[in-house]
C-alpha cells in the first residue's frame, strides 16, 4: 500500500473540512483530481475511507485510522525538514496554526510578518476559529499550536500567556451608552448591533454569550473587519462589541467611544497552546512559538 505525501495532506484537509470540495481547495487541487486521489486511496486500502453524505463527508473507522497515521507521518516529515534546513536552505518549513479573531486581527499580524521576514524558508498555514475549536484541533494534532482565549477548558493542553485581551462596547459619541464607565453585555442587546461577517469566530462567541442570557444579538448589518464595524458605528448604524485593541486604534481617527464590558468573560488572556506529550512541535513551529512568546529568535535563516 503506497500513499504519497500529497495524498495524505489532501486526506487530512478533507477530514478537517468535512468536505471533499473544501479539502481540495485547501490542498490547492482541482475537485476532479482530489476526488480521483481519494478513490485511489480507497482502492489501495480495499475499504471505504469516507462516508459520502448530502452535506459533506464523514470518516469511516478506517478513515480515522488513516488520518491518525497521516498526521504522524506528516509531523515526522516536518521535523525532518527542520533538521535538514541547517544543511540545505532550499527546503521549505511548514507551520500549521489556528487563532481566534482577536488574536488574528489585532495581535498576530506584526509578529508573524516579522517572523516570516526573518525566516524566508518557512510558510505558515493560519486558520481562524473559536477558542474551543482551536483547543480541540491542538489536542487532536491537526495543528502545531493555537492562539486562543484562556476562558475555554484547556486542561489537556500546555498553555503560556501571550497577550491580555478584553471586549469593549463601541458606540457613536452621542449614543446613550457612550458616556458610561462600564456596561453589561445584556444592556447592549437592547440596541441594534453592527457585527462581523458570518463565520467570524468573534461574532460566534458573542452570539453564544447572548444565548446564555436567553437573548440574541440584533444585527442590522454584518461587515468584514473591526475597522468596518467602527465606521458603521460612527455613522450611527448601531453599536459594536470588539477587542479593546481594535477600538483604541479606531478611536484615533473616528468619532466613537469605547466602554469596557463589566461581564467576567469579557476580560481574558490569550494563550499559546500546545499538546502535552506526543510528538514535539517541529523545529519551525517551535521557533515561531518562541518568537511569539519571547521576541525574535530566528529558526536559522
Amino acid at each position: 500500500m503506497r500513499f504519497d505525501l500529497t495524498d495524505l495532506r489532501l486526506f487530512l484537509h478533507v477530514a478537517e473540512a468535512g468536505s471533499i470540495t473544501a479539502g481540495a481547495a485547501r490542498a490547492h487541487l482541482a475537485l476532479a483530481s482530489a476526488s480521483e486521489r481519494i478513490r485511489g486511496m480507497e482502492e489501495l486500502a480495499a475499504t471505504p475511507l469516507l462516508e459520502r453524505e448530502r452535506r459533506g463527508v464523514r470518516l469511516t473507522p478506517a478513515g480515522r485510522a488513516l488520518a491518525h497515521h497521516a498526521r504522524v507521518i506528516l509531523d515526522d516529515c516536518e521535523r525532518m525538514r527542520g533538521e535538514l534546513a541547517a544543511y540545505g536552505r532550499g527546503l521549505k518549513g511548514h507551520v500549521r496554526m489556528m487563532a481566534n479573531t482577536s488574536a488574528l486581527s489585532e495581535h498576530l499580524p506584526e509578529p508573524l510578518a516579522a517572523f516570516l521576514a526573518a525566516n524566508a524558508h518557512v510558510d505558515i498555514d493560519l486558520a481562524e476559529g473559536l477558542s474551543r475549536d482551536i483547543a480541540q484541533a491542538v489536542a487532536a494534532g491537526r495543528v502545531d499550536f493555537g492562539v486562543m482565549s484562556d476562558t475555554v477548558d484547556v486542561a489537556e493542553l500546555v498553555t503560556r500567556p501571550f497577550r491580555r485581551d478584553a471586549f469593549v462596547l463601541v458606540a457613536a459619541r452621542g449614543h446613550p451608552l457612550a458616556g458610561r464607565k462600564r456596561v453589561a453585555f445584556a444592556e447592549t442587546l437592547d440596541c441594534p448591533h453592527v457585527g462581523l461577517e458570518a463565520g467570524s469566530a468573534a461574532q460566534d462567541y458573542l452570539a453564544g454569550q447572548a444565548r446564555r442570557l436567553g437573548r440574541s444579538v440584533a444585527l442590522r448589518v454584518r461587515v468584514r473587519g473591526f475597522d468596518a464595524v467602527c465606521r458603521m458605528v460612527e455613522q450611527g448604524v448601531g453599536v459594536g462589541v470588539l477587542p479593546a485593541a481594535a477600538a483604541r486604534r479606531a478611536r484615533r481617527s473616528m468619532a466613537i467611544r469605547a466602554v469596557p464590558l463589566s461581564d467576567p468573560w469579557a476580560t481574558r488572556t490569550l494563550v499559546v497552546a500546545t499538546r502535552p506529550g506526543g510528538p514535539a512541535p517541529s523545529p519551525h513551529a517551535q521557533a515561531l512559538i518562541d518568537w511569539l512568546l519571547g521576541g525574535p529568535a530566528s529558526s536559522g535563516s
